[in-house]
């Protein structure tokens, strides 16, 4: 039966090629489950209510394929998005898969390899192009080292960014409006890959030429592998107006990268996330596709496999729902105005330099002693948080 919570293509939510395919394979057993056809797999998302499909140049066209083969199966697969409805917002290139990528692609040693992963890239961005895409995620899967005693990191620093202003001049001069979303991880499949973390990649942008046309790509089990936040790299994303694109799934810590359904693991920090996205808190929400990249489970047949993809954007529904009702609760309201409350206009002062302003910060009776009493409540908000997850008393 429907309910409020079942996925429609207003949500936004889209899903790989990849996510959905993904066979059920893994480093210590084959396939277990028969690869879905790009073509069904776009009847399958629809008909589970998701808004676009996403993809690798290699998830649709194989490697070395003729310019006829390719051309047959991009016109199949154009076909099949307008018969069900679905859009393209996102195209990336698998720079990871094949032998030549082994030492890397935009930082290989090799420079004839370097200019290969360009070729390629600048071939998938048409193909993304034609198939309506305006974002390419750029995940450097073989971007690192198991060994530092292989070249000066900042050599292949130099060299990603040199791929990098590359792709964004021959963008530009082509005149397509595209943007590049970068995607941190910290390793696996090399021992170290380089630009680790959301907040790497946020300095690494800094430094191109074209920087305005790149962002990052953030993703939950990349942040939390290491531990770290997803939601502060998210909001630091969005605080530096960076956010182009973002991964949806879930992880343990310190594990493997495990591309698990949203919501399955770290339930409060999915909460969190979508509260982030939705903008139910102060400032504005992110407008762009919600992307899964996360598969079933390797116990899963194929019905599992849309169990899987209907559990991921029902989670995010329901996290989301949960979200609107913790913003509004009048409690929730009153503890973050007393904390945030600036009875003696202090605020201002802090905002910008001025001698004035610094005249008036020393001026300012600042005894740490009483700053130090008030409690701030935190215990109380979590408590409201957990409550209304669960939807206790809602």
């Amino acid at each position: 039966m429907a309910d409020a919570f079942d996925p429609v293509p207003a949500d936004q939510f889209t899903f790989g090629l990849w996510t959905v395919g993904n066979p059920g394979a893994d480093p210590f057993g084959p396939r277990v489950r028969p690869t879905i056809p790009p073509t069904e797999i776009v009847a399958g998302l629809a008909r589970a209510g998701a808004y676009g499909v996403n993809l690798h140049d290699n998830d649709l066209i194989p490697f070395g394929a003729s310019a006829a083969e390719r051309d047959r199966i991009v016109a199949e697969f154009k076909q099949a998005l307008s018969d069900h409805g679905l859009v393209v917002p996102m195209a990336t290139t698998n720079l990871f898969s094949h032998p030549v990528f082994r030492d890397g692609a935009f930082t290989s040693s090799d420079p004839r390899v370097r200019a290969f992963a360009l070729r390629k890239t600048m071939a998938a961005i048409e193909t993304g192009i034609e198939l309506g895409a305006g974002i390419n995620v750029f995940w450097g899967g073989r971007e690192g080292v198991e060994t530092d005693a292989a070249r000066d990191c900042r050599d292949a620093i130099k060299w990603y960014r040199e791929c990098l202003d590359f792709l964004c001049a021959w963008t530009k001069e082509q005149g397509w409006s595209q943007r590049f979303a970068l995607e941190a991880k910290p390793n696996e499949p090399r021992g170290d890959i380089y630009l680790a973390t959301t907040g790497h990649m946020l300095h690494f942008i800094e430094t191109l030429e074209h920087s305005e046309m790149c962002g990052v790509n953030p993703e939950v089990a990349h942040e939390n592998m290491p531990g770290l936040s997803m939601v502060h790299a998210v909001a630091q994303a969005m605080e530096a107006d960076k956010l182009f694109h973002i991964d949806l799934n879930a992880q343990k810590i310190g594990r493997y990268d495990q591309d698990l359904r949203f919501g399955s693991e770290d339930v409060k920090g999915a909460f969190f996330l979508v509260r982030l996205l939705e903008g139910t808190g102060a400032y504005p929400g992110y407008d762009g596709p919600r992307h899964f990249d996360a598969h079933a489970y390797r116990t899963e047949d194929v019905a599992g496999v849309w169990d899987f993809a209907r559990g991921c954007m029902r989670s995010y529904k329901i996290l989301a729902e949960r979200a609107r009702c913790f913003d509004a609760d009048a409690e929730v309201q009153q503890i973050l105005a007393d904390n945030h409350a600036d009875p003696y206009g202090v605020a201002p002062l802090l905002s910008s330099y001025s001698p004035a302003h610094h005249q008036a910060i020393l001026d300012l009776d600042l005894d740490p002693e009483t700053l130090s009493q008030p409690g701030r409540r935190y215990e109380r908000l979590d408590q409201l948080a957990f409550e209304h997850l669960l939807g206790v008393g809602v």
